[in-house]
């Protein structure tokens, strides 16, 4: 059975989507590329963006939507405002986003997240948390602990799973996975290297040493999986189709 592919527009880089102009002219190029859909980047949004053509702009080709917005479920010591996080949830309703991506934030010793949990019952996007580059959100600790509190109390709370991103911060991504995989609910699909300057960067699955394999093969099969790596080249369509595909029966 083939899996669920869904394309971060990041993946071309911030400059392309620019010059482009803006997220949806990508659309063409990975509806066809036979994606299933496109994780919209709050950050990669145009000032002249309207969410209401953007999600439109996907429903007319068939396209599902995730929301990710660069910010953090918990902040100085405390979660996220709730206004600020209906906002978000808002955002991903007009986008029929299926889920919302946060990162964990700098996780407090002692807190109370009802009145998240009761924002969340409103909605149907899932609330999917990302371990992302940060000391506070990329290790494996605090997540284990977070995720602990998840699932004692049923809260209603999924995981994104970045497979390369442990790297930045030391961590072995397959006890992540180990760790992690019933939670899993999304998976951004990565692999990065060294430099010869000691700086890691993320590169494309054909670059990389194949160790993503493993990772990926640890991780629920039927959960979609999100292109994250450079996608690059002067045919777009071409490069996104062929790790599409790649994807899809892997």
């Amino acid at each position: 059975m083939s899996k669920e592919i869904i394309v971060v527009t990041a993946a071309y880089g911030a400059q392309t989507v620019k010059q482009l102009g803006g997220q949806q002219a990508l659309f063409d190029a990975i509806q066809g590329a036979n994606a299933d859909g496109i994780e919209i980047r709050q950050e990669l949004l145009q000032p002249n963006d309207n969410l209401d053509n953007i999600a439109n702009g996907l429903q007319t080709r068939q396209l599902s939507a995730v929301y990710s917005v660069p910010d953090t479920l918990f902040q100085h010591h405390a979660p996220i405002e709730i206004s600020t996080l209906q906002r978000y949830f808002n955002d991903a309703k007009k986008l029929n986003a299926r889920f919302l991506k946060l990162s964990l934030g700098d996780l407090p010793e002692h807190y109370d997240l009802t009145d998240v949990i009761n924002l969340l019952k409103h909605y149907s996007t899932q609330l999917v948390i990302e371990n992302d580059q940060t000391e506070v959100g990329g290790h494996i600790a605090p997540l284990k602990r977070f995720f602990v509190d998840v699932v004692e109390k049923e809260l209603p709370i999924k995981m994104a799973f970045d497979m390369a991103n442990w790297h930045w911060l030391g961590e072995d991504p397959v006890v992540a996975a180990q760790h992690f995989a019933p939670l899993v609910a999304y998976i951004h699909v990565k692999a990065c290297q060294l430099r010869a300057d000691n700086k890691r960067v993320a590169v494309a699955l054909d670059d990389s040493d194949g160790s993503w394999k493993a990772v990926l093969n640890l991780l629920p099969s039927n959960v979609p999986r999100g292109i994250e790596f450079p996608l690059e080249g002067d045919d777009l369509r071409a490069v996104t189709e062929h790790y599409v595909s790649l994807l899809k029966e892997i």
